[in-house]
Formats: C-alpha cells, sequence, structure tokens
C-alpha cells in the first residue's frame, strides 16, 4: 500500500509556526512516527507553497497510490482548482487540518476541497495525518 501526504503553504515551518496554534513537533519528527507506525505502508512526503506545484503532484499519484492525505493549508479556503484536481483522481483523499478551523477566523470555515474528498480530519494536531491514514485504510 502506497499513502501520499502533501502540505501546502506555510507547513514547512511546522515547529516553529504558531506553537500555540501548531505544536512544536516538525513534520518530518511526525513522519518519523507515521513510518514507524506503519511498516508495511510506503508513506511519501510532499510539500509546496505553490498551488500549481501541489496539483501536479497530486495528479502524479492520484492514479497510482491508495490514498492521499492532503494539508492544503489557506489553498483549502480559497482554491477551486485544487477541488477540480481532486475530483479527477481514482484515489481517495483525505482532507487534513493540524487546527480546529472552526475554532479560528470566520475566513476559515469554508472549505472548498472538503466537497471533493472523501473525509475531513481537523482539529487533532499532529495526530490528524494518522487519523487520516486510518481512515484510508478502513476505506480501503
Amino acid at each position: 500500500m502506497k499513502i501520499q501526504i502533501i502540505n501546502g503553504p506555510n507547513l514547512n515551518l511546522l515547529g516553529t509556526r504558531e506553537p500555540t496554534i501548531y505544536g512544536c513537533r516538525t513534520f518530518e519528527d511526525e513522519l518519523h512516527t507515521l513510518r514507524s507506525r506503519y511498516p508495511d505502508i510506503t508513506i511519501d512526503y510532499y510539500q509546496s507553497n505553490i498551488e500549481g506545484e501541489l496539483i501536479n503532484k497530486l495528479q502524479e499519484v492520484g492514479f497510482s497510490y491508495d490514498g492521499i492525505v492532503l494539508n492544503a493549508g489557506a489553498y483549502t479556503h480559497t482554491s477551486i482548482a485544487l477541488q477540480d484536481c481532486i475530483r479527477s483522481l481514482k484515489a481517495p483523499v483525505i482532507e487534513v487540518h493540524i487546527s480546529n478551523v472552526h475554532q479560528r477566523e470566520e475566513f476559515r470555515h469554508h472549505s472548498f476541497i472538503s466537497c471533493a474528498c472523501l473525509g475531513v480530519i481537523a482539529g487533532f494536531g499532529m495526530d490528524s495525518y494518522r487519523l487520516a491514514i486510518e481512515a484510508i485504510l478502513a476505506h480501503h
């Protein structure tokens, strides 16, 4: 089984970016934890601050991987292009947010990608990624 994790803009700063919201762990630390927890699953990771690069990666893996965990960051709230891309893929996509976006600013309450995803997990910190992997395993 192959799962692709894709993180969007500013998530390369996890561990230093707003630790009261996102915690103090880097994503590399979380990735190591996930790979250790799921040794029989290939878990690949990609991060970009550029919307088109996220779409390119989704298209690259969306027909051959078993699932995609997508934290689109702020593009969640703005990108019809990501929604269109997700709708075209074979692999199920789980939308993930580290924080509970519904406890934050009003503009974060709407997602343009949720309607194209298998499900949404938000507000469980870095554990949101593990929960998304579990959802892909249960769906597979």
